[in-house]
């Protein structure tokens, strides 16, 4: 399975302003000096292998979309929540294959908070006659919070104008769904409004995607129905939006968790990568390097079996397992 990341933000979207790029480039250049980059494929390879990762990158400023790629059937794709990510996955699709071909999306909805629907309006496949989209969700409210999200005066076209083939499916949480040549799991999570986490199986190979859930880690059943949703998966993809700090005090009951929790219930049910995801937008790329780096020394000094990989999400990214 291919994993990408085409949104990594919680809450709203954010961009890298002027001044936060020319800090980069007055650290490029210094970094540089001397280093005779006099090609283009010199200064990339001075990029690749020599700058550091907050220098060389930007975790990006879209909120939550994630594309799981399992080769099930040509024409179909798997996406985690419609954030603003989700307009250049479609704008993607355009580039690839041209507004003539059509696609069936299956498009699975942890929650509809703002931050997790806004790129469906400026989703180009729905605007494609003969484009299939289905919407599977957890939430009795789910068709309306699209359709609200459509109407006047919020955007100029009404959802019933939309060319695409639209359907809701109503999932039960706690039961298993095959869908796209996947077994899919769903868990209710604790969040405001409700949030549901996935699992996604396939070929032996394993994907749970669980944000916008604060895990306390307090009421043991509920820390051993988590363990089991993540157990021995190749992947979790974890709302780490919060310092442990915040979690326990200021940002208690805000529905989000923090990097230390995702360590401690992926190591105790066995996972081999866990994913930083649904950044703080006020962090910027040097502070979500930073809680990357003490996540990684975190696994090295508590591990006591397998190593847990850890990633930290940035539109683009891409994990193959």
């Amino acid at each position: 399975m291919l994993i990408r990341i085409w949104g990594s933000r919680g809450s709203l979207p954010v961009s890298l302003n002027t001044a936060a790029l020319q800090e980069k480039l007055v650290k490029a250049l210094v970094a540089a000096a001397g280093k005779g980059l006099d090609t283009e494929d010199k200064a990339r390879a001075f990029i690749a292998h020599e700058l550091d990762f907050p220098v060389s990158h930007t975790f990006g400023g879209n909120t939550s979309c994630v594309e799981l790629e399992s080769g099930a059937g040509a024409g179909e794709y798997v996406i985690c929540d419609m954030g603003s990510g989700l307009r250049e996955f479609g704008n993607h699709l355009l580039d690839m294959h041209g507004p003539g071909k059509t696609h069936t999306f299956h498009v699975f909805m942890s929650h509809m908070h703002w931050d997790h629907i806004m790129g469906f309006p400026f989703f180009a496949p729905v605007y494609i006659p003969g484009n299939h989209i289905r919407i599977y969700g957890c939430h009795d409210a789910l068709e309306h919070a699209f359709r609200r999200q459509q109407a006047a005066p919020s955007f100029p076209v009404e959802y019933d104008n939309l060319p695409a083939t639209i359907e809701f499916v109503q999932m039960k949480p706690g039961k298993s769904y095959d869908v796209a040549g996947m077994k899919v799991s769903t868990m209710l999570q604790a969040h405001s409004g409700d949030s549901y986490g996935f699992r996604f199986d396939h070929g032996g190979k394993s994907v749970v995607y669980s944000t916008d859930s604060e895990h306390k880690l307090t009421d043991p059943r509920e820390t051993d129905a988590f363990i089991s949703l993540f157990r021995d998966a190749d992947l979790v993809i974890f709302d780490a939006m919060y310092s442990f700090a915040e979690t326990v005090s200021v940002k208690e009951d805000w529905g989000h968790s923090s990097n230390i929790v995702g360590v401690e219930l992926c190591q105790m049910a066995g996972v081999k990568r866990l994913c930083l995801f649904h950044h703080e937008p006020i962090s910027d790329d040097e502070r979500i390097t930073g809680i990357w780096r003490e996540t990684r020394r975190l696994e090295e000094i508590t591990r006591t079996d397998a190593q847990l990989e850890i990633y930290a999400a940035y539109d683009g990214l891409e994990i193959s397992i």
